[in-house]
This record gives structure tokens, C-alpha cells and sequence, in this order.
């Protein structure tokens, strides 16, 4: 059983339409069209089955390095024969050179902290700042730090681990679970799923953005930092599409109305492409996708039209559809399908755009 009722004649052409084709029966990545792809392997034990995807295109690759001002001569104090010039004294270099100094390579700390799935470089620098990261017996106590390897390096006495290639992990959250590791109040979480829903080889893993207590449906679960951020960042563009049960009277030319954004009690949101799917008397089944996921961002803007919202799911976020997965299990995304869609992010080392 679908975990939603099927759509019925939505103006945006995506699966679940009155047209379209039979579903398949678990998440999927359609690289930006209706097309997907081999979806790995089950967390349930189920068998992969291909899904034949033509390669989308990379993105045009480009950057321009930052130019430094031009030097202001009629800055410099006027020479006086005779006299030697004076300067102010050079500030005090930091304890210890850094390894760019000293001509040797790497890369910083928190970067390769992140990518080895300890947590998102934000994470690493306040972990560093609160003491937890030590090189040896030494103390590490800035995130600029370089090195070559993560050799040495351990996160609050335990050693860190090599980083993994990024994986990606399409993840069907149930209601009833919080997105975080661990509640103050005891209430369950999103990791009390995965640990029948992932693979025996997989290590810690993040989530990409967060669900609400009684919110569900597609939630993204990587062990890259990095890509983590990217996916995150508003400046990304990534739609997250949803689909809201709601109680109430709206009309088609109030949803499209939400195209040019909103304000509510001081906070704008952006674009929010909205489409009636259904309605039966006060019933509707509203779709939305939105770009920018700010904070209970769907359930305010529905209510601000005057709509309860008894039920809310989130169906696909960017590319990657949840489909039929079934609640509370995952499964893996192609490392090919992932490098493909990290090329289209703007993560340092890849041909993003």
C-alpha cells in the first residue's frame, strides 16, 4: 500500500498523476527527470533491481579566484633624508608554524573531520573549541589546522577512523521519531529506525536537514559533512516537495499566489510552488515544494491561509523520490548516481558549477 493516497490530476506532471506510469516500489533518484536508477540494496534484504538511467550532463565547470586590491602608494609615509624608516612592529606569529608556512600540503582539520563523518564542519569547529579533538597527546585548537591524514587524530579519546567515499542513504522516517541523536525527554529518534534500516557497514550517519516530531517521509541520511552542508544551504536551490493533508477553505489562485513568496509575522519565505491535488468538501490534498526549508516553513504557511494540517509528508527532496519505500526502511543511492549529483553541488573538489 502506498504510504499516501495517490494523486489525482496534479498540474506539475510528477509520478503519482491520474496519467502516470506504475510506480516503482521503493525511493528512487530520477537525476532531475522521471528517469531512475539502480537503487542498491535493500535495508530490508530485498534485491536490487536496475533502473536504467541515461547520464545527465555535468554542469559547465568555472572559477574565479579572488583578485587582490591594487597597492595604495599615496598611502606610504613621505621619506625624510637622513633618516631610516619606521614601522610598526609585526605582530606576534601564532604558536607553532602551520604546514602551509612550513611549504608542506593538506588540508584543514575540520574539513577532513567532516568528510570522515564525525560530524558537519560547523560540528567539528565548536568540538574543537569545546576541547574534544586532540593530535596525540596534543591538545588541537583550531580548525585551520593542516594535515595530509586524519592519522593520530582522535574525537573525545576515541581514534578517528579513515575517511569512506560519501555514501547516501534515502530514508522513509516515520511520525513519532525525533531527527537528532538523542531526546532530553526520552522520546525516540530517527536513529532508533536505522539500526534495523541500514547496512552492517555503514558508520555514523547525518542527516541531511531535519523532519518534525510528527512529520514524515523522505529523509536523506549521509556519512559526508560536506555533502551534508551543500544539500542543506538554501543557496543550493534543491526543492523539497511535500504533500499536506489539510482541513479548511483555500482556492487554487491563493496557493498560486505563494509563487512570489510570503511574510508572516516578520519572517519571509521564499518561492513556493503550491498545486490543489484534490479536495473533497473542506478535505484537500496540497502539494508544495519549497527551496529554502526554514523552519516548520509548510505547516505556517498553511496555517496562515487558515488550514489545519492534520498529515504532512515529505515526498521527494531534490532529484531523490521517496515513492513506495516503505516506513522506516532505507536504501542506498549508487555511488555513481551520488558523484553524478555531487558534481551539480558547490562542494570544494568536484566539478560543481
Amino acid at each position: 500500500m502506498a504510504p499516501f493516497p495517490p494523486k489525482s490530476g496534479s498540474r506539475s506532471g510528477k509520478p503519482g498523476g491520474a496519467n502516470s506510469s506504475p510506480k516503482s516500489p521503493a525511493a528512487r533518484y530520477n537525476g532531475g527527470k522521471d528517469a531512475g536508477f539502480d537503487r542498491g540494496t535493500s535495508s530490508r534484504g530485498s534485491a536490487s533491481s536496475p533502473w536504467d538511467a541515461a547520464p545527465a550532463p555535468a554542469a559547465a565547470s568555472g572559477y574565479k579566484g579572488d583578485q587582490r586590491p591594487g597597492k595604495d602608494t599615496n598611502s606610504r609615509p613621505a621619506k625624510i633624508p637622513g633618516a631610516r624608516p619606521s614601522y610598526a612592529p609585526k605582530p606576534a606569529a601564532p604558536a607553532g608554524p602551520s604546514l602551509r608556512e612550513s611549504g608542506q600540503s593538506g588540508e584543514r582539520i575540520a574539513k577532513l573531520l567532516a568528510r570522515a563523518g564525525v560530524a558537519s564542519r560547523r560540528e567539528v569547529e565548536r568540538m574543537i573549541a569545546e576541547g574534544r579533538v586532540r593530535q596525540g597527546d596534543e591538545l588541537v585548537t583550531t580548525p585551520a589546522m593542516l594535515l595530509t591524514s586524519l592519522r593520530g587524530i582522535s574525537v573525545d579519546g576515541k581514534p578517528v577512523k579513515a575517511p569512506e567515499g560519501p555514501r547516501l542513504f534515502a530514508f522513509h522516517k516515520p511520525q513519532g521519531l525525533i531527527t537528532a541523536e538523542r531526546d532530553p525527554a526520552g522520546r525516540p529518534t530517527i536513529y532508533t529506525a536505522l539500526r534495523n534500516a541500514l547496512p552492517a557497514d555503514v558508520r555514523r550517519v547525518m542527516p541531511v536537514g531535519r523532519l518534525d516530531f510528527n512529520t514524515e517521509g523522505l529523509l536523506m541520511m549521509t556519512n559526508d559533512g560536506e555533502l551534508k552542508r551543500a544539500m542543506e544551504l538554501p543557496s543550493s536551490g534543491i526543492p523539497r516537495t511535500y504533500r499536506a493533508r489539510t482541513f479548511g477553505t483555500v482556492t487554487q489562485e491563493q496557493l498560486e499566489d505563494l509563487i512570489e513568496g510570503i511574510t508572516i509575522e516578520g519572517v519571509h519565505y521564499g518561492k513556493i510552488d503550491a498545486n490543489m491535488e484534490r479536495s473533497t468538501g473542506h478535505n484537500q490534498w496540497i502539494e508544495m515544494s519549497i527551496t529554502e526549508g526554514k523552519n516548520r516553513e509548510v505547516r505556517r504557511v498553511l496555517e496562515h491561509l487558515g488550514l489545519e494540517v492534520s498529515r504532512l509528508i515529505r515526498t521527494a527532496y531534490g532529484p531523490f523520490e521517496l515513492l513506495d519505500l516503505p516506513r522506516g526502511a532505507a536504501v542506498e543511492i549508487r555511488q555513481v548516481e551520488v558523484e553524478r549529483f555531487r558534481k551539480t553541488l558547490k562542494i570544494p573538489g568536484t566539478d560543481a558549477v
